[in-house]
């Protein structure tokens, strides 16, 4: 399987199974690539409707010159701790903000959460980020402030009274309950229009459905991510108590 980065040719063969409705892994497989490298070339430059080979090989060039003129000018590059293979590492990154894109979320949003997911300590200032994803300041307080409306992530200060953005163990589970609550004023949102479309109509039965699949969906969802995260927070407690006593000395 080839590597390096994507030819003008294999980029114009992407285009063309796009247009033909083929999907990511026959694109991959004709192209003899890995799935994930499709997926990230495509989401990275428009996604599946606004792919063009051409504005997408132009824009690699771009990034691969703004980068070249970093590093002639020494920008400093974070270290990857524990001996972490940073192309490896860049590479996983990138793939988890495709993910991400895929599953609705804006791309500097996504680069911003995969960001402070991959980073040991769950947490990292604004100029932090700055650095690190090679961004303005400006890009980095919407992003925040995007993902803090989704409870994606958290602010607080540090002993320096710097403030951090934050993502813990609770992250998922808070935004699950965000999305339940969500999902209620839909619910009840559809109801309203029953009473106005009339009750005996097969406008208001669909809504009235609507509804109904909502609130099995939603009390669903809620149950179990209740359950999950006892289990889990059970399991790290666990575990954390077993780390912190030693082992009795056998005589």
């Amino acid at each position: 399987m080839p590597g390096g980065r994507l030819t003008q040719q294999e980029r114009q063969q992407i285009a063309l199974g796009l247009a033909d409705g083929i999907a990511y892994a026959e694109i991959a497989r004709r192209l003899d690539r890995p799935t994930s490298t499709i997926t990230r070339e495509v989401m990275r430059n428009g996604g599946p409707g606004a792919y063009r080979a051409e504005l997408a090989h132009r824009a690699t060039e771009r990034r691969a010159r703004r980068r070249g003129r970093a590093a002639a000018r020494g920008a400093k590059v974070p270290p990857h701790a524990h001996g972490r293979d940073a192309d490896a590492v860049r590479e996983y990154e990138e793939t988890f903000t495709t993910m991400l894109m895929q599953s609705g979320l804006p791309k500097m949003m996504s680069r911003v959460l995969t960001c402070l997911y991959t980073t040991d300590a769950g947490s990292l200032t604004a100029s932090e980020l700055v650095q690190r994803l090679g961004v303005s300041p400006a890009s980095i307080s919407k992003a925040i402030a995007f993902l803090e409306g989704q409870d994606l992530v958290r602010r607080e200060r540090d002993e320096g009274r710097r403030e951090r953005y934050v993502v813990d163990d609770d992250v998922w589970y808070q935004a699950m309950v965000a999305s339940a609550r969500s999902s209620t004023q839909l619910a009840e949102t559809a109801r309203q229009g029953v009473n106005i479309l009339g009750p005996d109509t097969t406008a208001a039965a669909r809504l009235e459905n609507i509804a109904r699949f909502i609130d099995f969906v939603g009390e669903s969802t809620m149950r179990a991510a209740e359950q999950a995260r006892e289990i889990l927070h059970t399991k790290a407690e666990t575990t954390s108590a077993a780390l912190a006593t030693p082992r009795s000395r056998r005589g």
